[in-house]
């Protein structure tokens, strides 16, 4: 099953991210948090506040985008100026990583992309794409229906699919406005980045194994 929840187990076995969280924290909240992965990394969904990240105090707001380090054993929320989100994922990943970052998902009544032919209803933007690495989509708000390993899947927010290398995946229809973090984790075989297309890079070669 590849679209799963935050929770220590749940994510299926072939995952280099193997847990997230979403943190949601108030003006005047403060916090200090244990490793739970040999790879950690940080991203900003909304908001802003201070962060201390092996003995270094950050100050983060909306898109920032942090990697915890093998030999930092914790960090810590200082200070939240305004409301953040605070998207927390854990796992072991290489060095050599596609992108991470933050996406938004709309409705479409005109939709057009650059993406491959797709045989399913869709009114969003998104392109229907491959790459050569492993993806994860977490949502922290929204809903919307995913396409991944040929199969549709409705999402809401606090969900995460993950899609194996070489699975073309896509967001067809987006009920409610998506806010969300993608995570692109080990680049492998072409190590090309971004999204790959049969139509310009060639036939996707899907890891079946990770289904």
């Amino acid at each position: 099953m590849p679209v799963f929840t935050s929770g220590r187990g749940r994510a299926p076995s072939w995952c280099q991210m193997q847990y997230y969280d979403i943190e949601r924290l108030e003006v005047g909240d403060v916090h200090t948090y244990g490793r739970d992965g040999a790879m950690e990394k940080l991203i900003v969904g909304a908001g802003s506040g201070l962060l201390r990240v092996a003995g270094r105090e950050i100050a983060v707001e909306e898109g920032a985008n942090v990697d915890i380090g093998p030999g930092d054993d914790s960090f810590a929320v200082l200070v939240v100026d305004v409301p953040m989100v605070l998207i927390r994922m854990c796992g072991a990943w290489g060095e050599e990583c596609g992108g991470s970052g933050l996406f938004r998902g709309e409705h479409s009544d005109q939709p057009h992309d650059r993406g491959d032919a797709v045989d399913y209803e869709k009114h969003t933007n998104f392109d229907s794409h491959y790459h050569d690495c492993d993806e994860y989509w977490i949502l922290y708000e929204g809903r919307a229906r995913v396409v991944t390993e040929g199969r549709a899947f409705e999402v809401e927010a606090g969900d995460c699919m993950a899609t194996g290398m070489g699975f073309h995946h896509d967001m067809a229809q987006v009920y409610q406005p998506v806010r969300a973090v993608y995570f692109e984790t080990t680049l492998e075989g072409q190590k090309r980045r971004g999204h790959l297309w049969d139509h310009t890079h060639g036939s996707a070669q899907p890891r079946m194994e990770r289904v």
